[in-house]
């Protein structure tokens, strides 16, 4: 993962309540075998019209598509992101299109573990500090977001400050850029030391 400390982008603004998991990234995008690519598919029944099974193009209508958020590395959504199935695809969708962080004011439970996971900060404000930053951000899609891990806050161009709570080991994980196979890592020294030594108990063959 990416270590995150200080994040400052402009933010995509979603003001919808109970985005599931299915809409983030839709079923039928979960038989892929590959860990990778998913980005492309990141609200793929709403960045698309699917008039005919052989024409996909873009819903200009939906803000994915509109050129004024490219880039924006921080997305704004209302309360109970992430609820539906526990598919940890839904984070890797989110992640992988460039996302860092999502403010709301509530998410589902196995998606807050499954994206803190996968590198990317979740922001639980107030449903009033929320509609404030999706306002500012509906208004003008240059509005900056700015998200300071280690302080725990939150700040824009405008005034706007409200801090937030994060698990400690969730913290550490982020600020240090640590997944579950990064932690296991940083004892590869034991783990030889470990491995060497169960070799030579159990599998050496003794001499003759």
């Amino acid at each position: 993962m990416i270590p995150i400390n200080v994040l400052t982008s402009t933010a995509v603004p979603l003001p919808l309540p109970n985005i599931d998991t299915d809409q983030i990234i839709p079923k039928q995008f979960l038989k892929r075998i590959e860990r990778t690519g998913y980005g492309d598919f990141l609200f793929f029944d709403w960045r698309y019209n699917l008039d005919t099974p052989d024409h996909v193009e873009p819903n200009s209508d939906f803000v994915l598509n509109k050129p004024e958020y490219n880039g924006s590395k921080i997305l704004i959504a209302e309360k109970n992101f992430g609820c539906g199935s526990s598919r940890e695809h839904a984070a890797w969708a989110i992640n992988q299109y460039g996302f860092l962080a999502v403010i709301a004011p509530s998410f589902a439970d196995i998606f807050f573990s499954n994206a803190g996971k996968n590198g990317i900060i979740l922001v639980r404000l107030s449903d009033e500090d929320v509609e404030t930053l999706m306002q500012r951000s509906t208004a003008n899609p240059k509005h900056v977001i700015t998200i300071n891990l280690e302080e725990q806050t939150v700040t824009d161009d405008q005034g706007f400050k409200a801090g937030f709570e994060i698990d400690p080991f969730r913290k550490y994980c982020l600020l240090n850029g640590l997944d579950d196979i990064g932690l296991t890592l940083r004892h590869i020294d034991s783990l030889d030391t470990f491995e060497s030594k169960h070799d030579n108990d159990f599998w050496t063959a003794p001499k003759a």
